[in-house]
């Protein structure tokens, strides 16, 4: 049987593999797997298939929205009158609360927009008897692993 868990690589698992050995588990049977993560930088545009859930347009219609009646009360007034000059307007506070949304985003949020929450850095695969596995379940899950499974 083998059990696989999931670890950040911290202490613990140094803990976990020590607390293994001192449980019988013989060296050559504790495979350690460190995982490659994202380098790539996160995209700011998203694609069809993937989105990382995070809108740039919704500054811009609040403020299409708001320049177009401000607009169209002005166009009373206005040689164009009031369909123009509130479409006009509306493409102006558009294309204004976009450049908001996409400068905090490229700028400000680009350091946030890495991966959020704890991040799987090293696969454990222990090889033991059916008889040892939930005592080894137990101690994986004691010394803080992300995830663990048995596969017989």
């Amino acid at each position: 049987m083998q059990l696989f868990s999931t670890y950040e690589s911290n202490a613990f698992l140094e803990i976990a593999i020590s607390a293994l050995k001192k449980k019988g588990i013989k060296q050559e049977d504790i495979f350690a797997v460190p995982l490659d993560n994202r380098t790539e930088e996160r995209r700011v545009f998203d694609s069809l298939h993937r989105s990382d859930g995070t809108s740039l347009v919704d500054i811009g219609m609040a403020l299409a929205t708001a320049f177009s009646v401000v607009g169209a009360s002005i166009g009373f007034k206005l040689a164009w009158g009031p369909i123009y000059w509130g479409l006009i307007s509306a493409f102006i506070g558009f294309v204004l609360g976009f450049a908001i949304r996409l400068i905090t985003e490229l700028v400000l949020k680009k350091k946030k927009r890495v991966l959020r929450g704890k991040h799987s850095e090293i696969i454990l695969i222990i090889d033991c008897k059916e008889t040892q596995a939930e005592l080894i379940e137990n101690i994986l899950w004691n010394h803080f692993a992300l995830g663990v499974a048995k596969v017989n």
